[in-house]
Parts: C-alpha cells; sequence; structure tokens
C-alpha cells in the first residue's frame, strides 16, 4: 500500500508482550489485505478485474466488495469526484519522474473509454463484479490504506484492546477509544498546525505537498491543479474518510458542506501547506 503503519495501543489495555503479540497480528492482517487488494499482485481480485473484457465478471472475496462497494457508493454521493477508475490518467498526464506532460485528445478519449464507476456493476447476492468495458484499471490506493485499518480495527478490538490509535503514513489515522484518564485522543495534522481531540473516528489528508501532482479529476478528466492546501476528512471509519480526502480535492466548497451536513460524524478541514 505504499506506506508504513503503525500501532499505538493504551498501556493500560494490554501488557507490553501482549500488545506486541497483537501488533504483529495487526501487520500480519495488513499483508494479507495487501494481497488482496493491489492491482500490482496477479493474485489479487482488483488485478484480476483489469484483465476482464467487456460484458465478463468475476466473483470477488470479501475484501475487495467491501472497497468496491464504499469506492460506488462514495462516487455516487459525490457526484463523481471520488472514481477507483481514474487510473489511467495518472500514467498519461504525469510521467514516471512525477512531472506533469500534455496529452494528445486522442490518447484521452481513448482513455475514457476505460474510465466511470458507471462501467462496471455489482451484484450483492453473488458479490460478483461485472464490468463494461475491456482491460479497466481498478486502483484502490485512494480508500485501500484506510479499509487497511477499519480491519485492524476489528482485529484489536477480537483481541479485547479497545483504546488505541492505528496510523497509515500519517495521512489516515484511525483512534479508537482514548488513552487512561482522557475522553479522545490527541492526534496532529499539518506539522502541528491543527490539533484534534479524535475518538472512535479517523481523519485522512490529501494534498500535493509530497507526490505532487498526483490527484486525478474525474469530473474533467484532468489533473486537479497544484495547490498550496491539504484538505482534511473526518468520518466514522478510515475507508470512508480516506476516499473523502480525495474526493475534497475536487468539489467546491458548497457540495462538501452539503454532503458533510447529510452524515453525522463526516467533517471536512482545510489547511494551508
Amino acid at each position: 500500500m505504499a506506506t508504513t503503519f503503525d500501532v499505538f495501543i493504551n498501556r493500560d489495555d494490554a501488557d507490553e508482550v501482549y500488545a506486541a503479540q497483537a501488533a504483529s497480528a495487526v501487520f500480519d492482517e495488513i499483508r494479507r489485505l495487501e494481497d488482496e487488494l493491489s492491482r500490482f499482485r496477479a493474485s489479487s481480485d482488483i488485478y484480476r478485474l483489469g484483465q476482464l473484457q467487456a460484458g465478463e465478471s468475476l466473483i470477488v472475496g470479501m475484501a475487495a466488495w467491501d472497497c468496491l462497494s464504499l469506492a460506488k457508493a462514495v462516487h455516487e454521493e459525490t457526484n463523481g469526484a471520488f472514481d477507483i477508475t481514474i487510473g489511467p490518467l495518472m500514467s498519461l498526464f504525469v510521467t514516471s519522474e512525477g512531472e506533469p506532460r500534455q496529452v494528445g485528445k486522442d490518447v484521452l478519449e481513448q482513455a475514457r473509454q476505460i474510465i466511470g464507476s458507471h462501467r462496471f456493476d455489482l451484484d450483492q447476492d453473488s458479490m460478483r463484479v461485472t464490468v463494461h468495458a475491456s482491460n479497466m484499471i481498478f486502483d484502490l490506493g485512494a480508500m485501500g490504506k484506510g479499509y487497511a485499518l477499519d480491519q485492524a480495527a476489528d482485529l484489536l478490538q477480537d483481541w479485547k484492546i479497545s483504546n488505541f490509535v492505528l496510523n497509515a503514513g500519517d495521512s489516515t489515522i484511525l483512534a479508537i477509544g482514548a488513552p487512561g484518564g482522557k475522553d479522545a485522543w490527541p492526534i496532529t495534522l499539518g506539522g502541528g498546525a491543527q490539533r484534534l481531540a479524535l475518538t472512535n473516528r479517523a481523519v485522512s489528508g490529501s494534498g500535493f505537498a509530497v507526490k505532487g501532482a498526483h490527484i486525478m479529476n474525474p469530473r474533467l478528466f484532468m489533473p486537479v491543479p497544484i495547490q498550496n492546501r491539504r484538505t482534511y476528512a473526518l468520518a466514522p471509519t478510515a475507508a470512508l474518510s480516506d476516499a473523502l480526502s480525495t474526493a475534497f480535492m475536487v468539489m467546491e466548497p458548497d457540495e462538501i458542506k452539503a454532503l458533510c451536513s447529510r452524515y453525522d460524524g463526516v467533517e471536512a478541514l482545510e489547511l494551508e501547506n
């Protein structure tokens, strides 16, 4: 998932040995999910979806199903600002060194034919995914690490650990419970620019400081212009906050405000880099 993961466990929940064992189980779970969700691993459901031709279908496992279902829902709720099929644009507009480049109209139109969450359908009864374009690229990079944190949280709670923080490269943080004697976990964003008291919620950030022009606008089929800002989304789950932080880079302020007003526990923050 191209990031590092950290586990912080409240010392009152587990002694050092038990906490280390639980953390080891978390890392094993994250590695398992990487095998199921990476588009670069031939054994994964996501890779195999990318091999399908138009009209073909594939029955996927629970992890892929969860992510695809959420991705489809967020795509609809954000009016297309979030789309896990936007990957082809990255290789067109950004070189392997991360530099921007011009794209011809014919090449762009060809890429458009395999982009769009409307080009795949989900059948809940059979957990079958059907594609309507050939060799689509499904990329869960904008939500996979958040989903991994949610699954890791469930695992820790199975271990009877109720107060912890899970961190995916500082871009997505999930806080459950609180440290002893506190009401919430203290979380710092933007190099200290913003402090949050977080409990039973996740926060994710998206911006340009680290990766440059890597965020694509699915509505316009072009990169989001580099700006001196970073958007944060707070949500009840890490997968949702992860997806929304990317969508908020595309959406207008009034759209973001309207979306947040529809869902309890969903908020948006914006900080200058």
